[in-house]
């Protein structure tokens, strides 16, 4: 049995073609199957639609009528089809994202809000977090991830796609007060005699050991932390008090070393980071808004994106 819809368009073709091989041409198709699929509207019908001679075909009264409206309902197929491609392209719905606390307060809200006011279709539910959140048991579409892939088995797992973004820079610095008052700092080893404070992250120990480079050389030395807290605001709140030095994000206290609140410490040595990552389901097909968010985060946060903010810390 022919689709009707099929038929309508071939016999729209041959209508306009002015002949069955013209309309076959046009259509990639045999003269003999666009004669069926007229052939199969007539009987529908029981009526003829073209008139057919050796030399010509013309239209019957009911086959021009039955024209216009064929011509109508195909035109309308046809942008029911593009309008399915362009709201297959057109970021739209709701997008669930995970995202470390601190990251995401301070370096992701500004592209989230960038990013909505590009897709105004688009919902964003952001959860901030610093656990390794499970996006297939608990629905996430996509998370940003900080830290080595031995702490998050999930990076490893084949069903989740891991694309790298640029290291998650840090860096070391107090309040003049402090280092008014305490020895000075000329290599790592000299933190061992500084109150250092310590992020408490929710999946693994504070870290006791700060790793800073200068060329080839790396320095590793073991931190006294008695101030533990699970919330950068709340360290930089004591680093302000003039209570230790920080280690923190270099985007997050930014602010706070151009203002000269704060000042960086060990300044020839490279600080750490930690690598950080964007992950997706890869089992999943891609919606237009998780496509264009991937793609927009590559962009913000990937490694050439980062090149001026580092130089700007660097002194």
């Amino acid at each position: 049995m022919m689709d009707r819809l099929t038929s309508m368009e071939v016999f729209v073709a041959a209508a306009e073609s002015g002949s069955y091989a013209s309309a076959a041409l046009r259509l990639g198709m045999s003269a003999q199957m666009v004669a069926k699929h007229v052939a199969g509207l007539e009987q529908r019908l029981g009526a003829r639609l073209l008139n057919r001679t050796t030399r010509r075909q013309s239209l019957t009264e009911l086959g021009n009528a039955y024209y216009e409206r064929c011509k109508h309902i195909v035109t309308e197929a046809r942008a029911a089809d593009s309008l399915a491609q362009v709201m297959s392209d057109t970021p739209r719905g709701t997008l669930k994202v995970s995202a470390p606390v601190t990251f995401g307060s301070y370096s992701l809200m500004p592209f989230v809000t960038d990013f909505l006011r590009c897709h105004p279709e688009v919902d964003i539910d952001l959860h901030l977090t610093d656990r390794f959140v499970d996006l297939v048991e608990e629905g996430y579409e996509i998370a940003f991830r900080i830290g080595p892939t031995e702490h998050s088995g999930s990076i490893a797992s084949t069903s989740l796609t891991a694309r790298p973004l640029a290291p998650y820079q840090l860096v070391a610095c107090a309040a003049p007060s402090y280092l008014a008052e305490r020895p000075a700092l000329h290599m790592p080893q000299d933190l061992a005699d500084h109150e250092c404070l310590g992020y408490a992250w929710w999946s693994r120990p504070a870290d006791r050991e700060w790793t800073f480079n200068r060329g080839a050389e790396t320095c590793r030395v073991k931190v006294a932390s008695r101030l533990r807290v699970n919330e950068s605001k709340a360290l930089l709140t004591a680093a302000l008090d003039g209570f230790g030095v920080v280690l923190g994000p270099a985007d997050f206290l930014a602010p706070a070393l151009l203002s000269g609140e704060l000042v960086r410490v060990l300044a020839d040595f490279q600080a750490p980071s930690r690598p950080m990552h964007v992950l997706y389901t890869a089992n999943r097909q891609r919606t237009a808004k998780l496509r264009h968010f991937i793609d927009a985060a590559i962009a913000r946060f990937g490694a050439l994106s980062t090149t001026t903010n580092r130089r700007r810390l660097a002194g």
